[in-house]
């Protein structure tokens, strides 16, 4: 009997060899899906980051400077491709008038996240270029969510993340109440998703107190990095672990708001 199934199998019909192969190739296309974390139930997709500069790429001659979009990156598998387009000094009206809020439109597409994180710029009004008053902040917020939904990606809401500033007393002062809760407004009567970015910011510097959260900022003295041979006291932009916890705590709350891409994220080989 042996003999005979190789005798059927060395003259089968170019029909059955035909699908044969075909059964071969597809295995084969399978199985290099499944080594790259892909399955054919999990389609790619991007995240958009917009927003300033506590969000953006740092260039090499800012380090240990660390926007938290960037760290952010490495949480994914590769079924998901980040694409931060956030820059320094950008309010929601820059982000329009550049044309970068555009370069997300262009390049979104169904089932796409775009986070939406402004705020420290738009509300000084001493930043006559960058500066919105609060109706128009808020009106250039539901146009990023109308458009966004247009291309049926995902709009999200983040209030800005929170300055280090404490009280002579160790109290965290807000910096941000009037345009956090613009944001919160814009999220609740629109009916997306809000990351509370500036509450859940300074509950971690809470934790860590009046001089232990230093260590989260881009904070350096005369000679320690040759980036900043004067030395460096800065309360609002990140150095890397502070970029990375914050990094943390968006990942975590966009989980807990879609819990879907809970299997989106890199797990270590044998978890």
């Amino acid at each position: 009997m042996l003999h005979l199934f190789f005798v059927e199998t060395d003259f089968a019909s170019p029909v059955i060899l035909k699908k044969r192969i075909m059964k071969k190739k597809m295995l084969i296309y399978f199985t290099f899906l499944l080594v790259l974390g892909f399955t054919p139930d999990k389609p790619t997709i991007r995240i958009f980051l917009a927003g300033d500069s506590t969000m953006s790429i740092k260039e090499a001659r800012n380090y240990p400077e660390t926007g938290w979009g960037m760290p952010f990156v490495f949480f994914w598998d590769s079924s998901v491709s980040v694409i931060n387009l956030a820059k320094n000094g950008r309010s929601t009206k820059t982000f329009i008038n550049e044309g970068l809020w555009n370069r997300i439109l262009q390049d979104a597409r169904e089932g796409d996240f775009i986070l939406i994180q402004f705020g420290h710029n738009d509300e000084v009004p001493t930043k006559v270029n960058s500066y919105t008053t609060p109706d128009t902040f808020q009106l250039n917020l539901t146009r990023f969510i109308s458009e966004a939904r247009q291309k049926k990606a995902i709009p999200v809401l983040c209030s800005p993340v929170a300055r280090r500033k404490f009280t002579t007393t160790g109290e965290l002062e807000s910096t941000h109440a009037l345009y956090s809760k613009l944001v919160k407004e814009v999220a609740i009567r629109e009916k997306v998703a809000f990351i509370d970015l500036d509450a859940k910011s300074q509950a971690l510097y809470r934790q860590f107190g009046v001089e232990q959260s230093k260590l989260l900022f881009l904070q350096l003295q005369p000679g320690e990095h040759p980036n900043y041979p004067e030395g460096k006291e800065d309360n609002t932009h990140f150095n890397e672990l502070g970029a990375r916890l914050i990094a943390q705590i968006m990942l975590k709350e966009l989980l807990a708001a879609f819990p879907v891409l809970a299997d989106r994220v890199v797990k270590k080989p044998g978890r």
